[in-house]
């Protein structure tokens, strides 16, 4: 690549940063910054708790968007310094360096510019993911943890954090379920798009006779609550049961009734944890994932009450998402997005931004019609 088509890769970046910063806005967040900085330097800042959270991670957040705007520019800037550098020398490796870097920053502003789609009332929040096997007996189960470790790589892959909260193994293979946590802002808003059904084809590894099997495994993902969510829980609405937590084929992992199962009298919604060592532990991670799921319900009542005063009863969202078939070909297509790619070991390794951009865009295009 040529001194001369590297700045016009770059003029490009540029314009893009540009649109980027326009919706941003790092210079309000600037400003908003500092209102924060002078509330949270109020001595009695933490009389008040939820006001305390609020501030404080409200100006976290904001800090590191900024902060991450300006690496970004300070980047662009470097590119065409290292350019120019290259010409004046006539110096082949510092133009292959500016090269290497270029594309490096064109797939983060990539991410970010996808980020600025992200505008939802809990898109920034953590993500809570539920996986559950469907229709598809024990290949079903295999398919439910084969995408656990999908999602557990992409974030890996990230260096996102992630806590498993619980997981109930199948008899044979796989799991019944597992929820777990993904740790990052705007993890919500990246993958709520995956909620729905995901549907696998291939020849089963446990079917003796070599026969192609469908099956299919649910997902849900629910923000993650925070102090200032008011998800009061009285203690007359729940029925708490203690058993003791499991592995795959039932082996003992602890020898007391360490795991809880919380029940939410009034909607019936039931949560478990295993994953903690003690049970107080292991009810106060339940709770939080009951907290999320009645924020999300609520979410949903309200949503689907604006939807009949719309005189929208339909839903843009089907339920079954994404195809991954093994046999006989090699595909994993998005059923709304019609974006597919062919290397399911790659998907099933964590490698699936290209359908997180694809959804996030789409859903953006829906709520624009």
């Amino acid at each position: 690549m040529t001194a001369a088509d590297l700045l016009a890769d770059l003029y490009v970046l540029d314009r893009t940063m540009k649109s980027i910063e326009a919706v941003l806005d790092p210079a309000a967040k600037q400003v908003e910054i500092a209102a924060l900085e002078e509330e949270a330097a109020a001595p009695d800042l933490w009389n008040d708790q939820d006001n305390a959270q609020r501030v404080t991670s409200k100006l976290s957040r904001l800090q590191a968007e900024v902060d991450r705007l300006t690496a970004l520019r300070g980047r662009v800037d470097d590119i065409a310094i290292l350019v120019e550098l290259a010409e004046e020398e006539n110096d082949p490796a510092t133009l292959a360096e500016a090269a290497k870097e270029l594309k490096t920053l064109s797939a983060d502003m990539a991410a970010l510019e996808i980020r600025t789609l992200l505008a939802g009332e809990y898109d920034q929040r953590d993500a809570l993911i539920t996986i559950r096997s469907e229709a598809g007996g024990i290949d079903a189960a295999d398919f439910a943890a084969m995408l656990l470790r999908m999602y557990l790589r992409w974030a890996e892959r990230h260096g996102y954090s992630t806590e498993v909260y619980d997981t109930s193994f199948a008899e044979e293979a796989g799991i019944k379920s597992a929820t777990f946590t993904i740790r990052e802002p705007f993890a919500y808003g990246m993958l709520s798009v995956e909620q729905g059904t995901h549907r696998l084809v291939r020849i089963s590894p446990f079917d003796n006779q070599g026969r192609r099997q469908t099956s299919f495994a649910g997902v849900e993902v629910l923000p993650v609550t925070e102090e200032t969510d008011h998800i009061d829980i009285p203690e007359a609405d729940i029925r708490v049961d203690v058993f003791r937590s499991s592995g795959p084929g039932g082996q003992s992992v602890n020898t007391t009734d360490s795991a809880v199962r919380i029940t939410h009298l009034p909607t019936g919604v039931v949560v478990s944890c295993q994953n903690e060592k003690s049970q107080l532990q292991n009810k106060a991670a339940a709770l939080r994932v009951l907290q999320s799921r009645l924020l999300e319900r609520a979410r949903a009542e309200k949503e689907a009450e604006m939807r009949g005063l719309k005189g929208d009863g339909g839903n843009s969202w089907g339920s079954q998402m994404r195809s991954y078939v093994l046999h006989p070909y090699q595909m994993v297509k998005d059923l709304r997005t019609d974006f597919e790619v062919g290397n399911p070991d790659g998907v099933f390794d964590g490698d699936i931004d290209g359908f997180l951009d694809a959804g996030i865009r789409w859903r953006r295009q829906q709520g624009e019609r």
